[in-house]
C-alpha cells in the first residue's frame, strides 16, 4: 500500500481550481459544470461505456465534492459516480513562497490522499497504487490507485462504504470512479466486471 506523507499535503496546501471555481474547497465545491459528462470525458481522452445492469441516476448535490455522472443498480445495492478533471482546466493556488507551484501532471498522488481525507469518515483507510503496467493495462493510465473507506454520509447517504479508483494520464486528465455499496465481499464481483467501463483511450 502506498501513502503520501501527511506533511506533504499540509506543506503544499494546493487548491485546484476548475473553471475558476474552488474545486478543492468544501464550502464552495462546484455542483455543476458547463460541459456534459460525455463532453468532458471526450475532451480529456476518456472512454465511457455504460456498465451492464446499471441505469443512470441523477447527480446529487453534496457539500464535499462535485461529480459529473452516476449510475446505479436497480436493486439499490451499488452506485458508481464518475469524475473528470481535465488538466488544461486546472489552476493551482500555491501558498509556499519558497518554491514553485507543482504543475498539474505532478499533483495526482497528493490529490488522491486529500480526497480520501475529504470523503471518508476519518477512520483508517487502506489504499494502494496499481503497478505501472497494471495501470496501463486496466485504464491506459500512467498512474492509478484505489482506496477503500467508510464514506462520509454528507457525500453518500444510501451506502456506508466507498471504493475510489483514481487514474491519471499525463497532459490529459485525472479521473475517478467512486463505487458506493454496503458489503465489500458482495460488491467485489460487480466491481471486477465494471472497472472497464471507464478509462483513457489509446
Amino acid at each position: 500500500m502506498s501513502h503520501a506523507p501527511a506533511g506533504m499535503i499540509g506543506l503544499l496546501s494546493v487548491a485546484v481550481v476548475l473553471l475558476a471555481q474552488p474545486w478543492a474547497s468544501v464550502a464552495d465545491a462546484p455542483q455543476t459544470l458547463p460541459a456534459s459528462f460525455q463532453e468532458l470525458a471526450a475532451g480529456a481522452g476518456l472512454g465511457y461505456a455504460p456498465p451492464e445492469g446499471f441505469v443512470d441516476t441523477p447527480v446529487r448535490v453534496n457539500p464535499l465534492w462535485a461529480y459529473e455522472h452516476a449510475v446505479r443498480r436497480p436493486a439499490g445495492d451499488m452506485e458508481i459516480r464518475y469524475v473528470v478533471r481535465p488538466l488544461d482546466r486546472m489552476q493551482i493556488s500555491y501558498d509556499d513562497p519558497h518554491s514553485n507551484a507543482p504543475e498539474p501532471n505532478h499533483i495526482y498522488p497528493m490529490m488522491f490522499q486529500t480526497l480520501i481525507g475529504l470523503l471518508s469518515d476519518g477512520r483508517h483507510t487502506p489504499s494502494r497504487e496499481y503497478p505501472p503496467q497494471q495501470a496501463r493495462d486496466k485504464f491506459n493510465a500512467e498512474w492509478a490507485a484505489a482506496a477503500l473507506f467508510d464514506v462520509d454520509p454528507r457525500f453518500a447517504t444510501e451506502h456506508k462504504t466507498a471504493l475510489m479508483i483514481a487514474m491519471h494520464a499525463n497532459n490529459r486528465a485525472d479521473a475517478y470512479m467512486i463505487y458506493l455499496f454496503d458489503d465489500y465481499q458482495s460488491a467485489k464481483p460487480l466491481i471486477d466486471v465494471t472497472l472497464g467501463s471507464f478509462g483513457f483511450l489509446p
